[in-house]
């Protein structure tokens, strides 16, 4: 076990997959402010384990995977503090786990609503067992999907069935959530994680650097991170060439 700085954000590794869990079944693994901050130091230290490949993220139990923002702790805060403090702290969050450079993988141990379909959305693929219902249902209640689902969303699974779920109130069950790619699979109850482990084991099949850099580039062209992308490629590029290897020598002789 990996301390993440709060218990409820449960991190393991085991030799070259790692797995995130959202430990709060008893809100429906609902997040608050502690626990966003967790799920960006969960991402960070996955990014950054050498022996890591991939990595799956899921939840406690077997009725939600995250309900999304808990609605006591965003509710009670000041309106300027919502929009500058818990929905930048969100997409913090969500950014960091949608940028690793180790694919990641959503294993859906139940509903996945509001802010936990923004959450699964952080995820190149997303396993579904048979009973989950997905959906954004935030405008019901006068607020806006605001970790990036009217944005990353889109992206994801395309801006038709996310105006449906956000301004219809639509919530999809598994086979529908397959039909519209929201999800890659379907597993049996209580089944995800096991569906996402042999995923994440295919992955590890495959060579680290090259799927690094592909998944980085299918981000970019997506409209993630694209600077990033290309600079990291270009500086990996630079760091393999031999001028580099002579610069450093004639740095460390102190010559030109």
């Amino acid at each position: 076990m990996i301390d993440t700085g709060d218990a409820r954000i449960k991190l393991e590794v085991s030799e070259t997959v790692a797995i995130i869990t959202v430990v709060r079944p008893e809100k429906l693994n609902a997040l608050d402010f502690e626990m966003i901050q967790a799920l960006e130091r969960a991402a960070l230290l996955v990014d950054t384990h050498a022996s890591v490949k991939a990595a799956i993220i899921t939840g406690e139990g077997d009725r939600s995977f995250c309900a999304g923002g808990d609605i006591a702790a965003w509710s009670a805060q000041k309106p300027e503090d919502f929009g500058l403090s818990w929905v930048r702290a969100g997409h913090r969050a969500f950014d960091a786990l949608t940028r690793l450079r180790q694919p990641l993988i959503a294993a859906l141990n139940g509903h996945t609503l509001g802010g936990g379909l923004e959450l699964a959305a952080c995820a190149d693929f997303r396993v579904g067992e048979e009973h989950i219902k997905l959906g954004l249902p935030e405008t019901g209640i006068g607020i806006i999907p605001g970790w990036s689902g009217t944005q990353r969303a889109v992206k994801r699974f395309g801006s038709q069935i996310v105006r449906r779920m956000s301004l219809l109130g639509e919530i999809l069950n598994a086979d529908q959530s397959l039909q519209h790619s929201l999800i890659d699979r379907i597993a049996p109850k209580g089944g995800s994680l096991s569906s996402a482990r042999e995923l994440a084991d295919m992955i590890c099949t495959r060579s680290k650097f090259a799927t690094a850099a592909a998944k980085m580039m299918i981000n970019a062209a997506d409209g993630e991170d694209a600077e990033r992308a290309l600079e990291a490629l270009a500086g990996t590029a630079a760091a393999h060439s031999l001028e580099l290897q002579q610069g450093l020598e004639a740095f460390r002789a102190k010559k030109k």
